[in-house]
């Protein structure tokens, strides 16, 4: 269920002290080939981490022999001193596996304008090097971890090949991905443009539709990286679907794990009259804080679904506009439809179901409740 899943690959994770708390905070993902092909994709925000600037410009002959990730601290707004620590990172990281730097990716988490302790990262580096297994994916998975409660794994088996990964993040869920940082692996001998295209597709729709609480981080990175020892090429279409499927088993890991949730709502968007559209309701819908308010209190607040509908310029008749909360259709035809009472909202997952009546593409979004813990843990976090 890890990284380490696919053939080819070892991993470590370490507590380099990088954390006041001693926790671990170092990862280390090798790829041990025969192949190197990688892909990625980066945070639109345009304040980028020392890291996302590193990991892009490396990543233009799309290979990748190492990717070494720390928590603890997100190395982004540091100046020259950051950019020279991430490439100190990538130096040793690549010294101690046998790579070029330029084959090596760096991630970063944590705090923003804070440098990095880099003689402890470093170390931590040798060290995880050290203890590279093909059973580490576990120990990476955890290493990674900011306020994450769990740590997040998944994997997909096809006929000779595999695709794995490990996720973190738990909050600044939003398009444009998330504070997240994802490593994915497969054994499968795919070139670099497959790896690129299915990356992209299965991020579109799954991280690019998470949102928590509508704030976008500098260090959100999705790489793949493939071995190919397996030996097998995969049928492009079977090798987009694993891929997507694994980016999605973590998207929604992300969501059941998003600071303080007590609910996981799912936003489908039917009836529209482009994806486009689907995506713009969805995340209107996603963002309103006061329906992610009373979805926490177990209101069927149905009147607030349609207030974050109007602030689109998706296409819709108002007076033609359909609700459904938990599969009761709460509004029909922009009014009031089946009686609220009938809406079950005691356990952790919700879904809105909104058709526009417009035409025939459709989209889902996914997001959580706003609760207390959430605003206790971030003015007590500093982030």
């Amino acid at each position: 269920m890890t990284v380490t899943a696919a053939q080819g690959f070892l991993a470590c994770g370490v507590a380099a002290g990088i954390k006041e708390s001693g926790a671990p905070d170092l990862a280390l993902v090798v790829n041990r080939g025969p192949s190197r092909a990688a892909a990625g994709v980066f945070t639109s925000n345009r304040v980028q981490a020392a890291p996302v600037r590193w990991s892009r410009r490396v990543l233009d002959d799309g290979r990748l022999a190492a990717v070494v990730l720390n928590s603890g601290g997100a190395n982004a707004c540091t100046g020259p001193t950051g950019a020279g620590d991430t490439r100190l990172m990538a130096e040793r990281a690549a010294a101690a596996v046998g790579a070029a730097p330029d084959e090596v990716a760096v991630c970063s988490t944590g705090l923003i304008g804070v440098l990095l302790p880099i003689d402890r990262v470093t170390a931590g580096i040798d060290a995880a090097a050290a203890a590279l297994s093909p059973r580490g994916g576990e120990d990476a998975a955890v290493a990674i971890k900011t306020t994450d409660s769990v740590h997040k794994t998944a994997v997909a088996t096809r006929s000779g090949w595999t695709v794995g990964g490990m996720a973190k993040g738990a909050g600044m869920l939003a398009p444009g991905l998330a504070t997240m940082l994802v490593v994915l692996t497969t054994d499968a001998d795919a070139d670099a443009p497959l790896l690129d295209s299915a990356l992209r597709e299965a991020v579109r729709t799954t991280f690019d539709r998470v949102d928590s609480d509508g704030c976008m981080s500098t260090n959100d990175t999705v790489l793949l990286l493939a071995s190919g020892a397996s030996g097998t090429v995969p049928e492009a279409a079977e090798f987009t679907e694993a891929v997507h499927a694994v980016c999605l088993d973590l998207a929604r890991q992300l969501v059941a794990d998003a600071e303080g949730a007590s609910k996981e709502i799912e936003v489908a968007v039917v009836g529209a009259a482009s994806e486009r559209d689907a995506v713009t309701v969805g995340r209107s819908v996603a963002r309103n804080n006061l329906l992610k308010c009373a979805l926490h209190g177990e209101d069927p607040n149905w009147g607030r679904v349609l207030s974050a509908i109007g602030t689109t310029d998706a296409l819709f008749d108002p007076d033609r506009l359909d609700v459904a909360i938990n599969g009761v259709w709460v509004c029909r035809n922009g009014a009031a439809g089946e009686s609220r009472d009938k809406v079950d909202l005691s356990g952790r997952e919700i879904t809105v179901t909104v058709d526009l009546r417009s035409g025939g593409e459709s989209a889902v979004v996914w997001t959580n409740d706003l609760t207390a813990e959430y605003v206790h843990e971030n003015s007590a976090y500093s982030s």
